[in-house]
């Protein structure tokens, strides 16, 4: 039996009302609506959290860390995502937010857009070998590299083999407080202050993408840390002295931010799940070869998007855009050291795999079977792709009924055909014992 994947995406079946909503806007097809109540399909689901965005319920909800759960260990470090700057309108200093976390509870603190930085440099570092697929295809954002595992599996050696900012983040900010504090490794927990919930599932993951273990002990929802942060971030009057992400680090908080950073002269940068879609598209079908790097984000207007933040995503782009604009115009190869790259662990431990959708069945005749028989109730079906018979779309339903999960009556075009038939049927024996 396939061992069951971690998902951070889960379903409150208490409030769902099984209305279809999620399942019409799942980018992966993962959602189907059985006896009035959606099911979320493990080997489907890329946790990108669509479905917490358009569900009028709240019947969608992500699973993360709370803030007591940092007491596990005997020092916390907080790693938060530039999104988080964006969260709080007219900061005008980075300072003001690290220096919140520490007020709630945490050790320390060490910014993402310090690992992006780092990341920066490795994959500027990386694109100088010869003989790369185009365009590279950024790994930063899990959901999309989910996407490409399980829609565009022949695009897997396109995605830069270069560990996530969070994770060279958290090895760094481990290693640092280490030496400093003369204390052990397994003493130190290090979460994620994270927008998104692939994330989370991409640290909770047994074997997270591309690495053997993950760096990060967590992730704490910025929801949820928002209102606690607030009255701390407000009360900031001096600016704390700290070691500053470059202005380019703390811009992968949007879209186009890497890919301004990375490679600005030949780059695409796509943001929104059905827009990735349709640009990964492009790429298999060999029509972007010209571009040499891609920048990924699932959520519109990039991380800043993410269902987990507080702040409408537009007044957080335009509020990191302010902040960037204040800070000095450095880049990443001039901040970071090649000696950084070197001592740091930068490459993924292993090669991305496909997570193909479930067999039809073991045996090869047999699915060979089963497929000629969704083409045939496939041709039968009207095409509409409504989901009201629960499934996403006619060809997942007749993959559904083949499967044994649905029958062909559910259909209610079907339905109402094989009724009007009936009506018409009885009608004619009726007319004909009167006669």
């Amino acid at each position: 039996m396939e061992e069951r994947r971690y998902h951070s995406v889960r379903l409150d079946k208490d409030r769902c009302k099984g209305c279809t909503n999620c399942l019409r806007h799942c980018p992966t097809e993962a959602i189907r609506v059985r006896d009035g109540r959606a099911h979320i399909l493990d080997n489907l689901c890329i946790d990108c959290g669509e479905c917490i965005r358009v569900c009028e319920y709240h019947a969608k909800v992500a699973f993360t860390d709370s803030l007591p759960n940092i007491k596990a260990y005997k020092y916390t470090i907080a790693l938060p995502a530039p999104t988080l700057y964006g969260q709080f309108r007219g900061l005008r200093n980075p300072a003001y937010v690290l220096e919140a976390l520490k007020c709630i509870g945490f050790d320390d603190v060490f910014e993402v857009a310090r690992g992006a930085d780092v990341v920066t440099r490795a994959i500027r570092e990386r694109m100088r070998e010869p003989n790369l697929p185009k365009p590279m295809i950024s790994s930063a954002c899990p959901a999309c590299v989910r996407l490409i595992q399980v829609r565009f599996p022949e695009l897997l050696d396109h995605v830069v083999d270069i560990r996530q900012p969070m994770e060279v983040a958290a090895e760094i900010a481990r290693a640092e407080f280490c030496r400093k504090h003369g204390c052990e490794p397994e003493d130190v927990g290090c979460f994620f202050i994270t927008p998104c919930p692939a994330k989370m599932t991409a640290i909770r993951t047994p074997q997270p993408l591309g690495q053997e273990k993950s760096e990060l002990s967590g992730a704490i929802s910025m929801m949820e840390l928002y209102g606690l942060l607030l009255p701390h971030v407000m009360k900031m009057q001096s600016d704390p002295n700290f070691v500053p992400a470059t202005r380019y680090g703390v811009g992968w908080a949007t879209s186009n931010g890497e890919a301004s950073a990375v490679f600005p002269d030949n780059s695409l940068s796509v943001d929104g799940i059905p827009n990735v879609i349709r640009v990964l598209e492009e790429v298999e079908n060999n029509k972007l070869n010209e571009l040499t790097y891609l920048e990924c984000n699932a959520c519109v207007g990039g991380c800043v998007g993410g269902p987990l933040t507080f702040e409408n995503n537009y007044v957080a782009k335009h509020a990191i855009r302010n902040l960037v604009k204040q800070m000095p115009e450095i880049h990443p190869d001039s901040n970071v050291p090649i000696s950084m790259i070197n001592k740091y662990k930068m490459r993924l431990d292993t090669p991305l795999e496909p997570n193909p959708v479930a067999a039809l069945d073991e045996s090869m005749t047999e699915a060979m079977r089963k497929m000629k028989r969704m083409n045939e109730i496939v041709a039968r079906l009207p095409g509409y792709d409504c989901g009201s018979c629960g499934s996403p779309s006619c060809a997942a339903f007749a993959e559904d009924i083949v499967r044994g999960y649905s029958t062909e009556m559910q259909c209610i075009h079907i339905m109402r055909d094989r009724l009007q038939s009936l009506a018409a049927e009885m009608l004619d024996l009726a007319q004909t014992r009167r006669e």
